[in-house]
């Protein structure tokens, strides 16, 4: 007789992940600065988990980049390095540049990708979204760019390194931006890229991306 449930699943997520989660969400949010010393018994008595599975926790933010283990001083949330801001910067714009010029043979999917990206954040914009989800929509703009490729590893990469700038983003004294010309200039892109000027179009990415290293770079005290 055929098992009648065969078709059901159900995700299951572990304690280690979702304080993994919490831990990633606080820090992106900009709840725990960079250098806060992430305590394990702390943590494990303000979330109500074992300290076992708060190390476990820290182990997979240390992995991502997001946490730094120091001898004899514990785990800490990274302090952003302006070398490596540099570095994330110029991998962007390598990639985001190849993305822009594939627009023409994109696949229409992924060019609505970008169209959708760009709504969402404008959404995000006009309802006032907190600072933590302007970050998240606008920076899910520039992967949707590396999409265009049609690469999914490049697209992984590309992840990657909006997760290294989320991380800095958080930890800078709020950049100061203009939420609104930030996505009237994308909505513009999107235009640029519509009609066929591709050129016009790499031009405008790129004047953005080394705008935002420079703010960047400011925040952190970096001239």
């Amino acid at each position: 007789m055929p098992d009648p449930y065969a078709s059901l699943s159900v995700e299951v997520t572990s304690t280690v992940a979702r304080v993994a989660d919490e831990l990633r969400r606080a820090v992106f949010d900009g709840e725990l600065e960079s250098g806060t010393p992430l305590r394990e018994m702390a943590l494990a008595a303000s979330l109500g988990v074992a300290r076992s599975t708060v190390r476990e926790a820290l182990g997979v933010l240390v992995a991502e980049g997001i946490a730094v283990r120091e001898p004899n001083r514990g785990v800490a949330v990274a302090v952003p390095d302006p070398e490596s801001v540099r570095d994330v910067c110029q991998a962007r714009l390598v990639l985001e540049v190849a993305g822009v010029r594939r627009w023409g043979t994109a696949a229409e999917p992924e060019r609505q990708a970008v169209r959708d990206a760009v709504a969402a954040y404008t959404a995000a914009v006009a309802r006032g979204a907190s600072y933590a989800e302007l970050n998240e929509t606008h920076l899910a703009i520039h992967v949707s760019l590396v999409g265009l490729a049609g690469s999914p590893r490049l697209v992984a990469m590309a992840r990657s390194l909006v997760a290294e700038l989320k991380l800095v983003l958080a930890q800078i004294d709020r950049v100061e931006r203009n939420a609104h010309d930030q996505a009237d200039s994308h909505g513009s892109l999107v235009a640029i890229l519509d009609s066929g000027d591709i050129d016009a179009a790499v031009a405008d990415i790129e004047h953005h991306l080394a705008h935002a290293e420079d703010d960047i770079l400011a925040a952190l005290g970096v001239r």
